[in-house]
């Protein structure tokens, strides 16, 4: 006899449900989230095994309780959270909700229509490493944009020369030059003699003379709040330059490790070949793309995961084509951004950018229908297992030939 057992996942407790194969209920309760609560899990999953094949659906394929599933050697079905919600009025039609009621919804999915959902591959140890150092590093840089904006917006208000000195506020020079000179009246005798002693201590790297950066310091409007709210303000600035400069100290040890790992993991050569890349989006989409090749069968499916594929809504006359909200949008923005870069080092690619502008596309729209065009090249190379070869991409060869 088969069974099938829905957990419905939590972080301090988890509901779960024991189906047969003939929907009768072997077992219904919660699961704290504890090592002997997972153990006792573990052991209630094996004795029912012991009496057929059994497989376990949750909302999520990640994890440290599908970790623990997966590394016990059980069958885990991730089943995405619109399928269980699409689900509901099919047990009830009051529309309510419970813990131990989607558990039940998620065995009885997995014992009807589990042919529909293919069981969890987990990524090999590579790729979960790389996987781990993109997630985290988009992670710190969400985080340094948002201080980043604080910062800027502080500035703005009160010394807006210091904004504009520098391009980015945010970089180790403009960090330096607030740490040292926080606020306007600190920066009231800075002449052209001491900014250069400054700069040189810092290693500034020379693309503007001082002349130029004094003028910028200059040339802004003055601001005109009160001397004990600059003062006040200046506080926060060497909080805010505090947080950040460490931030992004470590932001550059994450790209530079980064950039050591791709190249020993087995596909990096495969991402870095594509034009314009680089190291750190090449990461980026390798850590969505993982390296289970029956994960996507067709390049279609890989399209739809990235969200490159619209949706079409179509019933009798009425006929539309929208935009792919439910997506991994960590490979949409990563294979989107791969391909507004490749547009400046491939001539084919920025046609097709081209083309689609043209035709009154925007920016974004323009992007994601070349990212589209893409993802057939990129499927069937990481399918294929090669390198990309222009020599081998007809369109590109025909332009070339044009």
């Amino acid at each position: 006899m088969k069974f099938s057992v829905g957990i419905d996942w939590a972080t301090q407790a988890h509901a779960v449900c024991i189906l047969d194969q003939t929907g009768r209920l072997q077992w219904q309760g919660a699961v704290p989230h504890t090592a002997d609560g997972l153990a006792a899990l573990l052991a209630r999953l094996r004795r029912i095994r012991r009496r057929g094949p059994l497989r376990v659906a949750l909302e999520r394929p990640s994890g440290l309780l599908v970790d623990t599933l997966v590394a016990a050697g059980l069958e885990v079905v991730p089943i995405h959270p619109n399928a269980l919600k699409a689900s509901r009025p099919r047990y009830s039609a009051a529309g309510g909700k419970s813990d131990p009621g989607d558990a039940f919804i998620l065995a009885d999915l997995l014992r009807t229509d589990g042919h529909r959902f293919p069981a969890l591959r987990p990524p090999s140890d590579d790729t979960r490493a790389l996987r781990a150092l993109v997630r985290g590093r988009d992670a710190l840089v969400a985080q340094r944009v948002a201080l980043a904006n604080q910062l800027r917006a502080l500035l703005e208000r009160f010394w807006p020369g210091a904004v504009a000195i520098f391009a980015d506020v945010d970089s180790p020079i403009a960090l330096a030059f607030l740490s040292r000179y926080p606020t306007p009246h600190s920066a009231a005798r800075l002449g052209a003699k001491r900014l250069a002693q400054f700069l040189g201590q810092h290693s500034y790297c020379g693309r503007r003379p001082v002349p130029a950066l004094l003028a910028r310091l200059r040339s802004v409007p003055v601001s005109q709040v009160g001397e004990a709210e600059a003062e006040a303000s200046g506080d926060v600035v060497r909080a805010l330059v505090a947080v950040l400069s460490p931030l992004v100290a470590q932001l550059q040890q994450l790209s530079a490790a980064l950039e050591a790992a791709l190249p020993q993991h087995p596909d990096g050569p495969l991402l870095q070949s594509l034009p314009r890349s680089g190291a750190v989006n090449a990461a980026q989409i390798l850590a969505e793309l993982g390296d289970d090749r029956a994960r996507f069968p067709t390049a279609e499916q890989f399209a739809a995961e990235a969200g490159l594929a619209p949706v079409t809504h179509a019933s009798g006359q009425h006929h539309a084509v929208v935009f792919r909200w439910a997506c991994n949008k960590r490979l949409r923005r990563a294979v989107t951004t791969f391909a507004d870069n490749s547009r400046h080092a491939s001539r084919w690619a920025a046609l097709v950018y081209q083309r689609a502008r043209t035709r009154g596309c925007r920016h974004q729209h323009a992007i994601r229908i070349l990212a589209r065009a893409w993802a057939r090249i990129l499927w069937r190379c990481w399918q294929d297992r090669a390198p990309y070869d222009v020599s081998r991409h007809r369109a590109a060869q025909a332009l070339a030939a044009a």
